[in-house]
């Protein structure tokens, strides 16, 4: 009975040091949220007005220089592709400018509904486009034929019943 005692106490000992060690519940409580935590990640720094429509401008974004060892295409010259760039970059920067030009302009819908005249009388419902602001378009899609140009105005005049303009 010793032999049988001590066996099982034995075997007991060394199957206990192959169980895992409980571990000590971790806490699920964040330290930091998680969005400082994303910003952390970058450089931003919100001090500068980056996030202002037009901070491209203030930021130093230039095309880099040609080198001896630059890329020139076959046909150009060094001089004739770094004035093909900058007159690449000038025109980005050109239309940049004008879209920040127009930035925060807006129609605003009271002055719109206004004009319109649908808050003192409905004439705009039997009017052609129903108080609608129309866009002007390149070309004349009425189907009538027509020699002069949209821009001047001529072919905009229709003829009355009596064959007279």
């Amino acid at each position: 009975m010793k032999v049988t005692s001590v066996l099982i106490a034995a075997s007991v000992a060394s199957a206990s040091a192959f169980v895992p060690a409980p571990q000590t519940p971790q806490t699920t409580q964040l330290n930091e949220s998680i969005f400082r935590k994303i910003a952390n990640l970058d450089l931003w720094e919100p001090v500068k007005n980056s996030n202002e429509y037009g901070a491209r401008n203030n930021k130093n974004v230039k095309v880099g220089q040609l080198t001896e060892r630059s890329y020139v295409p076959l046909g150009l010259t060094k001089a004739q592709y770094e004035k093909i760039r900058a007159d690449e970059q000038a025109k980005k920067a050109a239309n940049y400018q004008r879209n920040v030009n127009k930035a925060g302009k807006f129609l605003d819908y009271t002055e719109f509904y206004l004009a319109r005249g649908t808050d003192l009388k409905d004439s705009w419902y039997n009017a052609p486009n129903r108080g609608h602001r129309m866009a002007k378009t390149k070309y004349d899609w009425s189907g009538e034929k027509n020699d002069a140009p949209v821009w001047t105005g001529v072919g905009n005049i229709k003829k009355k019943a009596g064959g007279k303009k």
